[in-house]
């Protein structure tokens, strides 16, 4: 089973003004980047590697030297095409990061295509079996409101079972200190999380995060850019909430740095950035013989959460599933089937579909095309 083609789809859809506010600015745009690869035995499997801001440039690479790297390798041969893309092109004067936004693309479209193959869900492909994981309300919300707007925004979310939400923070100190505030005095059992997307200082960590540990925050998410490697060793003096991070550390490699810094002790690293499901699986075997948690960011896509539940019904250190609840996510609503389902006690199950489950509308990626800039100012 050879691989035949591969096609990589950028695609867009406008957020409506006054979108969400996080730490690195107001959203304006949803981006992702669909990868299709078609075997000559007719199976076809999709996956999706994160836009990295640039995702015309991520497709373009995926279509081109990727694509030239791989062209008629086993479709099943994971592990080495996997290695053929790190040798030829990101070892080695290649694009570092945006090479391993493209291959973990290729790399869950293989899966999805292994696992349709044999007819199983990816899950018991993957060694796991299909039990409940907790999720998170998480994704882009639950941000930068008065403290009452922000609980009305997450009442209906706690109603249908949510058991842990992960507050934005990283606007102003005090002001996302009177936002915990409001949520554990409104919900006293709450599991509260909080991340920063990169929105702090070192001097914002200090007076943070003892209110955090007063406030028994979960974790504290990307305060600093991921290779500021001496800002997280500093902040781990500062209180006792659990430092996370990793959706934006790409490879084993750049995990092996977290490792032996022994400060970051929540991994989130990414199927759709992170170097695919393949990489993913290393890097949460790492990180559970030094007994780390590892709880997959979600990407943009429902393709990826669906992956991602796969994932931790298949590892012995999995922690939550990132359930994205943003308002009119067409990623999530509309370009493929339902992903996943919050349950009464909040979790989620994986599908039991041969593959990732997820099926791709191709009419609604020809339908959004890209939409060129950042999507954040």
């Amino acid at each position: 089973m050879k691989i035949a083609e591969i096609r990589a789809y950028p695609v867009s859809f406008p957020l409506p003004p006054g979108g969400p506010k996080l730490g690195i600015g107001q959203a304006v745009k949803r981006d992702a980047v669909m990868v299709k690869i078609t075997t000559d035995s007719g199976i076809v499997g999709w996956g999706e590697a994160h836009h990295g801001r640039a995702h015309t440039a991520v497709a373009k690479l995926i279509e081109t030297t990727l694509t030239t790297l791989i062209m008629g390798m086993d479709a099943t041969d994971v592990v080495g095409v996997w290695a053929k893309i790190y040798k030829g092109q990101l070892a080695s004067h290649g694009m570092g990061a945006g090479c391993s936004l493209a291959m973990s693309g290729i790399d869950m479209a293989l899966w999805d295509i292994r696992a349709k193959a044999v007819g199983w869900p990816l899950y018991r492909l993957l060694g796991g079996r299909a039990r409940p994981i907790p999720a998170y309300a998480g994704g882009v919300a639950l941000g930068y409101q008065e403290p009452s707007a922000l609980l009305d925004e997450m009442a209906p979310h706690l109603a249908a079972g949510y058991r842990a939400v992960k507050l934005r923070v990283g606007d102003t100190v005090m002001a996302d200190i009177a936002r915990m505030e409001a949520t554990r005095n409104a919900h006293p059992e709450l599991e509260i999380l909080t991340d920063a997307n990169i929105g702090y200082t070192i001097e914002d960590a200090r007076r943070v995060m003892p209110a955090m540990d007063g406030l028994d925050i979960g974790w504290l998410e990307e305060p600093f850019p991921a290779h500021d490697h001496a800002a997280y060793a500093q902040a781990a003096t500062y209180g006792r909430t659990p430092l996370a991070a990793g959706e934006n550390h790409f490879t084993r490699f750049e995990f092996t740095r977290l490792l032996e810094d022994g400060v970051v002790r929540i991994w989130q690293g990414d199927l759709s950035k992170s170097g695919g499901i393949t990489e993913c699986m290393r890097i949460a075997a790492m990180a559970s013989a030094s007994k780390i948690s590892f709880h997959p960011h979600s990407s943009m896509t429902g393709l990826n959460q669906a992956a991602s539940i796969h994932l931790l019904c298949a590892i012995d250190n999995g922690g939550y599933f990132e359930a994205d609840i943003s308002t009119a996510n067409k990623f999530r609503d509309e370009l493929g089937s339902t992903p996943w389902t919050i349950r009464p006690d909040g979790t989620v199950l994986p599908n039991e579909a041969p593959g990732i489950g997820v099926e791709i509308d191709e009419a609604w990626i020809a339908a959004h095309p890209p939409i060129e800039g950042p999507g954040y100012v």
